[in-house]
């Protein structure tokens, strides 16, 4: 009896947040352990591919590689695009943040995040990518109850609670209550197509050609969801390659025009937002009037986002703290407490 209780609980179990952008993992009882970016660098030589780099090593190489590598992101819109290197990714991850097989061979039991939008097949997906990688369990957990629990929301009381999460691919947003989604939607909107607006945007204002990289520095320093009262704001100087001449080159660009070029990403996250509280029950409209809406992801922290929601909706809207942490440290909870188990979904 002491020994099957030993084996149903591993110390070396996880929780991963597998983003579009970054991998989070959570070590049970020790909490966030691994952030790294969901980047592979595969080298060809003689036909023949294998990874050279993953994570955090992988993203500096992109934007430089030579003819015979490639960086790859294995995960699309919180999904998984490329199964076999999305394999070799996850096995990676798991190693790093020890959670590999330990005595009698055992996989760690994992619980991994989904968008409420994934498909059947994107679900198996998963669960054959990450039982492949080496767990002796697979649980998966939405996206957004993930959140909400890394948030600190009471998910398991009978109290409506809203969330919008924004990640790098996906934002979810749902109404929880009583350990479930009484409302959940997810549009295609997240960091990565923000900043692919804005490395388009330049291209087309500026005639200079911008990597992701640098697209994403600019979102983060000068980033903003709202135009500047003087509808310039802070500037920032971009480097990249002049389109016309084909020379690098160097422009200026301010806050007016990123959140010029963001604007119908933003209105896609409010109108996904409005849409869920029209369809809200009146007893948890009532709840979430009183409690306000709760922000979580890595999108989340663009620059006066939360503002814009909350004059939009009419209701007070906080970022949480440690936002970009928030599904794996709920998604970890839910491994840990008894409590909590019950939204996951055992495959």
């Amino acid at each position: 009896m002491r020994f099957s209780r030993f084996l149903s609980g591993s110390s070396y179990d996880l929780a991963i947040d597998l983003g579009t952008v970054n991998t989070v993992v959570y070590l049970r009882n020790r909490g966030i352990v691994l952030n790294e970016p969901s980047v592979v660098a595969l080298e060809t030589l003689n036909g023949v591919s294998r990874v050279r780099a993953i994570g955090a090593e992988a993203k500096l190489m992109l934007g430089k590689t030579p003819d015979n590598v490639s960086t790859i992101r294995p995960m699309r819109d919180g999904v998984i695009a490329d199964i076999d290197v999305a394999e070799q990714m996850i096995k990676y991850f798991i190693g790093k943040a020890g959670g590999g097989s330990r005595k009698f061979g055992r996989g760690p039991e994992i619980a991994i995040s989904i968008p409420s939008s994934a498909t059947q097949v994107e679900r198996r997906a998963i669960q054959q990518a990450t039982s492949n990688a080496g767990a002796r369990k697979v649980y998966l957990i939405e996206e957004s109850m993930a959140a909400a629990i890394g948030a600190g929301l009471r998910v398991i009381d009978p109290l409506g609670a809203m969330v919008v999460d924004i990640g790098g691919g996906t934002t979810e947003v749902a109404i929880l209550s009583l350990r479930g989604l009484a409302y959940s939607a997810s549009v295609r909107v997240g960091g990565d197509r923000m900043d692919e607006a804005i490395a388009s945007g330049i291209r087309r204002k500026h005639n200079l050609m911008i990597g992701e990289v640098t697209a994403e520095r600019i979102k983060v320093e000068i980033g903003t969801a709202q135009m500047p009262p003087d509808g310039v704001g802070a500037v920032m100087r971009v480097r990249g390659r002049d389109l016309v001449k084909g020379m690098p080159a160097e422009v200026e660009v301010s806050q007016g025009e990123i959140a010029q070029f963001l604007s119908d990403l933003v209105a896609q996250i409010v109108e996904a937002t409005l849409s869920a509280l029209e369809k809200a029950e009146p007893e948890l409209a009532s709840d979430i009037y009183d409690q306000g809406i709760v922000m979580t992801g890595g999108g989340s922290l663009l620059a006066d986002l939360d503002e814009v929601l909350s004059k939009a909706t009419g209701l007070p809207v906080v970022v949480a703290d440690n936002a970009l942490m928030c599904v794996a440290n709920g998604a970890g909870r839910a491994l840990e407490d008894s409590e909590y188990r019950g939204v996951m979904a055992d495959v």
